[in-house]
C-alpha cells in the first residue's frame, strides 16, 4: 500500500489535506479509497507500452512513437465532403481519445463482440466516469471518436528477435448520425473493431479498474502510466530499472528536455500511483525501479481475460 493510502487510512482525507501533499494526489487516493465500484475495463497490451499523442497536432500529421518493443504509427483519416475534396481530420490525442479506446476494448471483450454502441452506452460510461456529458466536454468526446473511426495505426512489435508487424484500422465499419446541436458535425453512434485488432485485443488484453481511470481521466500521462504499471509490474520478477532517457522516449516522445520532463514526470506518477496502491515503484536519481507487484485487477478476472483468448 502506498504512503499517501497509509495516511488516508490513519487520519482521514481532512487530516491528511492539512499535510504537504499534492492536493490532486489526496483527492484522487481519497475517492479510488472511497469507491465501491467494481467494474473492470481492459486494453490491448500494445497501447500499454506506447501511447497516443497528449496535444493536438496539425490535422494531416502522422504520428509516429517507438518503445523498447513496441513501434506505433498512426495516420490521420480524411472526412468526405460532397462538394469539396476530402479534407484530413487529425490523429486521435488527449485524454479523451484515451478513454473512448478504453470503452471500445472493454465493451467488445465483454459482449464477446467486435460491434460497439457508442450512443447511450457510452454517454453511461462517462457518467460513471465522472466525465460532463453535455458542452464542450462532449463536443471533444465526439471529436476524438471520429477521430479514431478514421485514422490507420500499425504497431510493430518485437519480441527477441523476431518482429511483427499489424497494419489495421482500429474500426472496420462506422455509423455517423447528424448531430443537431452543432450544424453540420458527426456523432458516431455504432462501430465495428476490425477483426484483426480485435483478436489482438482478445489475445493480449491488460485488465484495469474502471473506478482507477475514472479518478485520472482528465490526465491523459496519468492513464498512460497507469496502464503501463498495470501491464508491466505483475509479470515482474526482481527489481527492474528503467532510465529517464528510455521513460522520456516513451511519454515525452521529445517534446520537452529531460530536466522538465522529469519534473513533471514525477507529479504525474504521484497521480497513477494513487489510483493503484500495490505498485512498488521507486523514484532514483537513473529513473524508476520496478519492482514485482499485485495487479490492479483481482487475479480471477485476469483469468477470465485470459479465456477469451482460446
Amino acid at each position: 500500500m502506498g504512503e499517501v493510502h497509509r495516511l488516508l487510512i490513519e487520519h482521514g482525507k481532512t487530516g491528511v489535506l492539512q499535510f504537504d501533499l499534492d492536493r490532486r494526489v489526496v483527492e484522487a487516493a481519497a475517492a479510488y479509497l472511497g469507491s465501491e465500484a467494481t467494474d473492470t475495463g481492459y486494453l490491448y497490451s500494445g497501447w500499454a507500452q506506447s501511447a497516443l499523442p497528449h496535444k493536438k497536432l496539425s490535422d494531416d500529421r502522422s504520428w509516429h512513437i517507438t518503445t523498447d518493443h513496441v513501434s506505433l504509427l498512426v495516420e490521420p483519416g480524411k472526412r468526405h465532403g460532397l462538394t469539396s475534396e476530402p479534407v484530413s481530420v487529425g490523429v486521435p490525442y488527449g485524454s479523451r481519445a484515451r478513454l473512448i479506446l478504453i470503452y471500445l476494448q472493454s465493451e467488445a471483450l465483454k459482449t464477446n463482440s467486435r460491434e460497439v454502441e457508442l450512443g447511450k452506452t457510452l454517454h453511461a460510461w462517462l457518467k460513471r466516469l465522472e466525465i460532463p456529458i453535455g458542452g464542450k466536454s462532449m463536443a471533444a468526446v465526439r471529436d476524438q471518436a471520429e477521430r479514431i473511426s478514421r485514422c490507420r495505426m500499425s504497431f510493430q512489435i518485437k519480441n527477441g528477435t523476431r518482429t511483427g508487424l499489424v497494419n489495421q484500422n482500429i474500426l472496420d465499419t462506422a455509423m455517423f448520425v447528424d448531430d443537431d446541436s452543432q450544424q453540420g458535425s458527426l456523432f458516431l453512434e455504432t462501430a465495428r473493431l476490425s477483426e484483426m485488432f480485435y483478436e489482438q485485443l482478445r489475445k493480449h488484453p491488460v485488465p484495469l479498474e474502471e473506478r482507477a481511470i475514472g479518478q485520472i481521466a482528465n490526465n491523459s500521462m496519468a492513464i498512460d502510466l497507469y496502464c503501463w504499471l498495470a501491464y508491466r509490474l505483475h509479470a515482474l520478477t526482481g527489481p527492474t530499472p528503467i532510465t529517464w532517457k528510455a521513460l522520456h522516449g516513451q511519454f515525452a516522445r521529445g517534446q520537452t528536455a529531460i530536466p522538465q520532463f522529469r519534473w513533471y514526470f514525477k507529479q504525474t506518477l504521484e497521480l497513477a500511483l494513487a489510483v493503484y496502491p500495490d505498485a512498488n515503484v521507486e523514484v532514483t536519481d537513473r529513473g524508476l525501479t520496478l519492482n514485482p507487484s499485485r495487479p490492479p485487477v483481482a487475479a480471477k478476472v485476469i483469468s477470465v481475460a485470459r479465456r477469451l483468448k482460446a
